[in-house]
């Protein structure tokens, strides 16, 4: 018997270890895991219901991380998981993704001779300035085991110098739990979903989201976007879940969206699911969402200079345009004209990466 602790911080950690969860279930006589949920974001839609959606329990821990700026964050989080590993240790921690938990629990954890898989290992921006870049990089200096998303990832940790018997490609959680959603999603009355109204009033709709400092933080260029935004809205309505961040620097900006660019608060990821996964197109800068519509077929434009993510253009539908408004604009008119590529959807993205990983780990105790 295997004990592991799940960590997850931030909302899409949550979308990540479920199905994880789901194939530890399906191995009990194996496996003894805990969810360790750090509080990084806490969120009070993250209620009973909100795990019963993910087909997953409650968390087995609370840290109360909350927010701080990222170091004290960090430190909150790393001073909180030193004293959970201390009272139920584990043999293994799993951590997913490139939050600031993923960086905090993994440093504890190694430092505690505590062995350490990382989910989404070895994806690189390149980018120093993006702190998830950061986390990811530190993450991957202390793994043990190395779970990959894409082939590109393989390559970045062979280069890093990991051993080759620690990679293992097995595909995307994040589309494990994707294909799961869309199965419940089917199940239920869509009716009830919020914002499920806009869907039915619109025959096309594009769908936004923005939430990285270097979009939404610089006034020129939230505004620049805004006004891109504008524009793509007089042929194509748009509705854009606000976050919180971006919804406070348009006030102190000044900017006003026009009516046919719709804000909504933050929406849960069926209500969310059941408006993008019928997009006309999706402009974002998640990385998430990048995979995501890549998995679905959706034309998708990331407002960054640089992905991790890079097979999602390669070989999916998503394409950079920064924030300039003549590369968004000119991507916008291929899709409306019908000229954007159809992509493929990417190896191993089958919905069986959680399988793989639990087969991977029982092979490895």
């Amino acid at each position: 018997m295997i004990k592991i602790m799940l960590i997850a911080g931030a909302r899409p950690n949550f979308m990540k270890i479920a199905p994880i969860a789901r194939a530890f279930d399906s191995r009990a006589d194996d496996i003894a895991y805990k969810i360790v949920h750090t509080g990084q974001h806490y969120d009070t839609n993250m209620s009973d219901v909100f795990f019963e959606e993910l087909g997953i329990r409650k968390p087995d821990y609370h840290l109360g991380a909350g927010g701080g700026s990222h170091s004290q964050q960090t430190a909150k989080i790393m001073v909180e998981f030193e004293a959970v590993c201390e009272q139920d240790r584990p043999d293994l921690v799993m951590v997913v993704g490139d939050v600031n938990s993923t960086l905090a629990c993994s440093v504890v954890a190694k430092k505690m001779h505590i062995n350490v898989a990382h989910v989404e290992a070895g994806l690189r921006s390149f980018d120093l300035n993006m702190p998830e870049e950061i986390n990811r990089m530190v993450t991957d200096a202390v793994s043990d085991l190395f779970f990959v998303t894409e082939e590109q990832g393989m390559a970045n940790l062979k280069k890093e110098g990991k051993p080759e018997a620690c990679i293992h490609f097995v595909g995307h959680v994040m589309i494990d739990n994707l294909f799961y959603q869309l199965s419940q999603l089917e199940k239920m009355n869509s009716a009830d979903l919020k914002y499920n109204d806009y869907k039915s009033g619109h025959s096309e709709y594009g769908v936004v989201t923005l939430h990285r400092p270097s979009n939404v933080d610089d006034k020129t260029t939230l505004i620049r976007i805004f006004n891109t935004l504008d524009q793509i809205s007089k042929r194509l309505p748009l509705i854009f879940p606000i976050h919180p961040r971006t919804q406070k620097n348009m006030e102190a900006f000044g900017i006003t969206p026009p009516d046919t660019i719709t804000l909504t608060p933050p929406l849960s990821y069926m209500a969310f699911l059941n408006l993008w996964k019928d997009a006309k197109l999706a402009l974002t800068d998640s990385g998430g969402l990048q995979e995501e519509t890549t998995a679905l077929g959706i034309p998708c434009l990331t407002i960054r200079e640089n992905t991790e993510r890079p097979i999602t253009i390669t070989q999916g539908t998503n394409e950079l345009v920064g924030a300039s408004e003549k590369k968004i604009f000119d991507a916008f008119e291929k899709i409306m004209a019908g000229n954007w590529r159809t992509g493929q959807k990417p190896d191993l993205w089958d919905g069986r990466a959680a399988e793989r990983i639990t087969d991977i780990l029982l092979a490895h105790s």
